[in-house]
């Protein structure tokens, strides 16, 4: 008999499926990055004081990892670790002054370049903090500002530059100052001789313009929008940012993105400037929490949040996106600024200050801290289409994200592509409830290793460790059983020799190959 026709409804029904089994394997992905936003600034995680409903709710749909790091407890060693898959300290990278050349190379595979790889646009807004420029050029701001962003992997980028207490304090989008007016230049450091534009008051001779509120260390170069930054800049006032209105910037930029690629496979990293000084919550958020500006600042970054998942909700785009939560290191406190948030006693680990609240929640120390304060940070991952809400013990780092999601793509790595990145995609997908079976956490010169129950924090610098010196009155080190000891209490290296010294052992191994995966 002659073969049998399929029937026109048949052949939609199959071709609506194979589309639909296409689009299942090339999710959109929004990665939402806080700033300096601790593990218990989060209700989800625990915060009784900052309302955070939009937060919880991304929470509840999704899979909350108890144990998530960022790679480092300070923003650019952080942000140069999720991007490229390799451990800070490799490249000595530290936290970037104003004018730094660009951190990134731009010939090797980054995060964004891995979803371009796949097919996607790539896009970032928000905080930069990665350099821009090169040392030998150094980023013309009355130019082309670039290598930046767009040479790293991202199609788009609208960027805060550097951080929002370090000048320029104007916005980039791609490689041009939005606003900038041409007869009055933009100039950071010194300006040329005859110079003639805009000039900012100086914090160090004239702190009465610091009429926002005053620093209380350092931050008291230019005094832009009545705010002392880091760093001098001179000309480039129509350019200049409203502190204030930062996050709503930030929220327009993102709605007009996925609104314009929703019909495409996208990658956003959405880098929220909350709740890094100086906190400048709209006002409509002042007073929303008894912390100051910094739970005021939490509880904006909150509504960003929500802002994202209503914009999804609003394209049909929520079951097939992946959404991450996390935080580029562990929380502060005053840290520059007289803003109402420094509490009269900072709580010990475990233990709310008089205000009833502490930002690393059961965790010892917080930004810049080595103590799991610093790095363990919320983390939450939702994809209606295929993970299950619930919570995850598994260990997490965000330099895996880069690998994880080659395996999700097919996007294969070479050899020397992504060296300290690993495939931990199992775990994010909660089908793995171990995740890494171990990881290295840094702060400002100082190195640590996670493995099952155990935390090593090496006596020496990774620098000095690679180099072979020692160094004089080094740190001792400490061990720690987080399994009976969250908080990081009781250094357990005298009766765990062995442990301590196999961990060490291990930390020189990845410090001298040069690679963890």
């Amino acid at each position: 008999p002659p073969p049998m026709k399929k029937h026109p409804i048949t052949l939609l029904i199959l071709i609506t499926t194979a589309t639909l089994e296409l689009a299942a394997e090339q999710p959109n992905v929004v990665l939402i990055y806080g700033d300096d936003v601790g593990y218990g600034d989060v209700g989800a995680y625990g915060s009784k004081m900052i309302p955070t409903p939009n937060i919880d709710r991304l929470a509840a749909e999704g899979l909350v990892f108890t144990d998530g790091h960022c790679q480092a407890s300070t923003c650019t060693p952080s942000r140069f670790s999720l991007l490229t898959g390799i451990y800070a300290f490799r490249h000595g990278i530290g936290i970037l002054p104003p004018g730094a050349p660009l951190t990134v190379p731009t010939d090797i595979l980054t995060l964004p370049k891995v979803f371009q790889k796949a097919g996607y646009t790539t896009a970032i807004v928000g905080k930069w903090h990665l350099g821009l420029g090169t040392e030998q050029s150094p980023a013309d701001w009355n130019a082309e500002v670039k290598p930046g962003p767009l040479e790293v992997g991202f199609d788009k980028c609208f960027l805060l530059p550097s951080t929002n207490d370090r000048v320029p304090c104007v916005y980039l989008d791609n490689h041009t100052v939005v606003n900038l007016d041409p007869s009055d230049p933009l100039y950071i450091g010194t300006p040329p001789e005859n110079f003639n534009g805009s000039t900012y008051p100086d914090g160090k001779i004239n702190r009465n313009a610091m009429t926002y509120y005053e620093s209380s260390k350092g931050h008291d170069n230019s005094i832009i929008n009545g705010i002392g930054r880091i760093g001098y800049m001179f000309g480039g006032k129509t350019a200049l940012w409203n502190d204030e209105e930062m996050a709503d910037e930030f929220v327009v930029r993102m709605r007009e993105y996925i609104a314009e690629k929703k019909d495409e496979p996208f990658f956003l990293f959405f880098s929220s400037q909350d709740i890094h000084v100086p906190r400048t919550p709209h006002p409509r958020f002042h007073g929303t929490t008894g912390l100051g500006y910094r739970g005021d600042a939490m509880v904006q970054f909150d509504w960003s949040t929500g802002e994202i998942m209503k914009t999804l909700e609003e394209h049909g785009l929520t079951e097939n996106t992946i959404v991450i939560f996390s935080s580029d290191n562990g929380p502060t406190y005053d840290n520059g600024y007289l803003d109402g948030s420094e509490p009269k006693k900072a709580g010990l680990p475990g233990d709310a200050d008089d205000r009833g609240h502490f930002g690393a929640g059961p965790y010892r120390g917080g930004k810049s801290s080595i103590y799991e304060g610093g790095t363990r940070v919320p983390f939450i991952v939702r994809w209606p289409a295929r993970i299950k809400p619930g919570t995850s013990d598994a260990l997490v780092s965000q330099t895996d994200l880069l690998a994880s999601f080659a395996a999700l793509l097919e996007v294969e790595l070479a050899e020397d592509e992504a060296p300290d990145s690993r495939n931990i995609l199992p775990a994010l997908l909660g089908e793995d409830k171990t995740g890494l079976p171990f990881m290295i956490e840094e702060a400002r010169g100082k190195i640590a290793l996670r493995e099952g129950p155990w935390k090593y924090i090496h006596d020496e610098s990774p620098k000095l460790a690679k180099s072979g010196r020692k160094k004089k009155n080094a740190d001792p080190a400490e061990l720690y059983n987080l399994d009976d000891d969250v908080a990081e209490t009781t250094n357990l290296l005298e009766e765990n020799p062995e442990v301590a010294s196999k961990m060490k052992d291990l930390i020189q191994s990845l410090i001298d190959t040069g690679r963890t995966r």
